[in-house]
């Protein structure tokens, strides 16, 4: 009887075993099947940019000005499955103005799953004094709950699931008329996670993909800004969010 018992158990947990394998290794195959990648021709022109320098780092792709001190750094985290170099073009604009900006690799391509600090990323650029966190879609998520080590969050069609109303943390969000993803009404219905000086600022025209460069995204809506007015629009009001800070 006893016998009979301990073969019953080893079958249970043999099958157990062979379950959590199958899972595990499902959810592995699905992290790295339909990454999205980052479109050449925006890439091209980061790479052939003179005003900044790009260096693919341990700690991300950092994109820094190519003359004088930065004294403002960004870490941005990508989106689920989406090449990081899909936001080197939109935020390339940054470095060119003085912003040391670090794009995250996030590990298995989904922040959720990056248990790293902030101070993994901003170790890529110690002399940067002053640093804000930011991200787009679910790196935004992420970016949330490192805000507490920063000095500011920077949102990209995305909005906090942790409450930071009462953080007195500067945020600026940054959302899209045309947004089929992080809709105008899932942003309005998280305000309240935001302190209540938040910068809200939404986009006319700019869709969830609006917000890289990675093309059209499933269940996304139809953007009618072009690549490079979001790219300037983008630029211009994180800056002006950015400029306080300058120590």
């Amino acid at each position: 009887m006893q016998k009979k018992s301990r073969r019953i158990l080893k079958r249970v947990l043999w099958s157990i075993t062979i379950v959590l394998v199958l899972a595990v290794g499902g959810v592995l195959a699905w992290t790295q099947l339909g990454v999205m990648p980052a479109e050449p021709e925006p890439l091209a022109t980061v790479r052939e940019n003179p005003a900044i320098t790009v260096t693919d780092a341990d700690q991300g792709i950092v994109l820094a000005p190519a003359e004088g001190e930065s004294d403002l750094g960004l870490v941005f985290i990508p989106g689920a499955k989406v090449d990081p170099w899909a936001y080197a073009a939109i935020l390339q604009g940054l470095a060119e103005d003085g912003v040391t900006v670090v794009i995250t690799r996030p590990w298995l391509n989904l922040a959720f799953f990056d248990p790293r600090g902030l101070d993994a990323f901003t170790s890529a650029a110690p002399d940067v004094d002053v640093w804000s966190v930011g991200g787009h879609s679910l790196g935004g998520v992420r970016a949330c709950q490192l805000a507490s080590d920063a000095d500011a969050l920077v949102l990209f069609a995305s909005y906090c699931a942790n409450d930071l109303s009462e953080s007195g943390l500067p945020v600026l969000s940054l959302s899209g008329s045309e947004d089929g993803l992080s809709t105008p009404q899932k942003i309005a219905d998280a305000r309240d996670q935001l302190p209540a000086d938040a910068d809200m600022e939404e986009i006319e025209g700019a869709s969830h993909a609006s917000f890289g460069d990675y093309g059209p995204q499933d269940g996304d809506g139809t953007p009618t800004i072009s690549s490079d007015d979001m790219h300037a629009e983008v630029t211009r009001l994180t800056e002006a969010f950015l400029a306080p800070l300058t120590p």
